[in-house]
């Protein structure tokens, strides 16, 4: 009987900790042009307000890129479609409906472009 007590409290922190995971709104994976593709799994957050009152979105996306590296980019204030950025804006992925593409270094370089995506 003394291991039951142990046993109950590992799986209840486990369950807990299974329960704070939170599940994407949505999981897309997008071929690109040139053969590129990468997959991204978008996450809902809570908004909070600028300092001047503008709405600051709490989504973030997690995006496999081809050699199996993730990225987790915050989401960030946008004029149309949807952005996550990186703090530096190095490096930035834009969606709008189901097309998407990447910019990337101090240029702003499209490296991902023409993307399409379908759910999974």
């Amino acid at each position: 009987m003394p291991g039951k007590p142990i046993a109950a409290v590992v799986f209840l922190t486990a369950g807990a900790a299974l329960a704070q995971a939170p599940s994407p709104v949505a999981t897309v994976q997008y071929s690109c042009a040139q053969g590129k593709s990468l997959a991204a799994e978008y996450f809902d957050g809570p908004t909070r307000a600028a300092p001047d009152g503008r709405p600051i979105p709490g989504g973030r996306v997690i995006l496999t890129l081809p050699d199996g590296s993730k990225l987790t980019l915050p989401q960030t204030l946008s004029g149309s479609g949807i952005r996550y950025a990186n703090e530096g804006g190095t490096f930035v992925f834009w969606s709008k409906g189901d097309t998407a593409f990447v910019e990337e270094g101090a240029n702003q370089t499209v490296t991902y472009k023409d993307c399409v995506g379908r759910k999974k």
